[in-house]
């Protein structure tokens, strides 16, 4: 009796979340679109279309009894200041956690979920770059989206492990953030994730506990340093990061 009604209680949490995400997508979704058209002329990369966009996530995460999310460290002072952010990757809920942070960055998806009715037709409308994997052009060509993100001063963000870890381990971290960061001549912004990988399974759509947070840790210049070394020093401190939050959260 008890299982089953943990199981019904697992539903429920589920059917909620997922509805207060449907809805607050349904409901932002003919603002976005509309600033998307007639803001075009002041606004090129829909900055404020992508700021409510995000907002559905924060509103999500906020609106779920079961998660309690949170931000801390430095946050950018000009939230114009463009950035390659680069955050470790648990869960598919690490996107609704980092909406609470408050600037707006364009997100670089695989170009399948842009293809998804209402997301993302939203994705689309906020000026998110989709990408095809495996493709070598589709990847140069996001790469060129994205530098015209940064030149039209919004920031991108990317999972440079590329997916989500089966384990706690961190992955090898791809070359592509790093790249476009010392080509664009912007500072890297590393964030530490921890405590998502449970609140959505992977290859589970249920609503789970967790208490997680996201830190943003100081930016890491760029100018002078090759490829290979960036990556390794972004890595290692996103990596000790985590271990630290991991360490707090055992402490609490």
């Amino acid at each position: 009796m008890a299982a089953v009604l943990i199981r019904i209680r697992n539903v429920i949490a589920a059917i909620w979340t997922w509805s207060v995400l449907a809805g607050c997508l349904l409901l932002f979704f003919p603002v976005i679109m509309l600033w998307r058209l007639i803001g075009w002329p002041f606004d090129r990369m829909n900055y404020h279309g992508g700021r409510l966009f995000r907002l559905a996530g924060a509103l999500t995460a906020r609106l779920t009894p079961r998660w309690h999310f949170r931000v801390k460290g430095v946050l950018p002072a000009d939230p114009r200041h463009p950035y390659v952010v680069v955050a470790n990757h648990e869960s598919f809920a690490d996107m609704l956690l980092l909406c609470l942070l408050p600037w707006e960055m364009k997100w670089l998806s695989k170009i399948e979920i842009m293809w998804v009715p209402v997301l993302g037709w939203l994705m689309w409308a906020a000026r998110d770059v989709g990408v095809k994997r495996g493709r070598s052009t589709s990847a140069k060509l996001a790469m060129a989206e994205c530098r015209k993100r940064l030149a039209g001063r919004v920031s991108v963000i990317f999972f440079p492990e590329g997916t989500r870890a089966p384990t706690d381990q961190l992955l090898p971290f791809k070359d592509g953030a790093f790249r476009l960061a010392i080509d664009a001549g912007v500072p890297i912004l590393p964030v530490a994730i921890y405590g998502t990988r449970h609140a959505i399974a992977r290859r589970d759509w249920r609503i789970n506990p967790a208490t997680a947070v996201v830190e943003v840790l100081e930016p890491e210049p760029t100018a002078g340093v090759g490829l290979q070394e960036l990556k390794a020093r972004v890595r290692q401190r996103i990596e000790a990061a985590r271990d630290r939050l991991r360490l707090e959260a055992g402490a609490t």
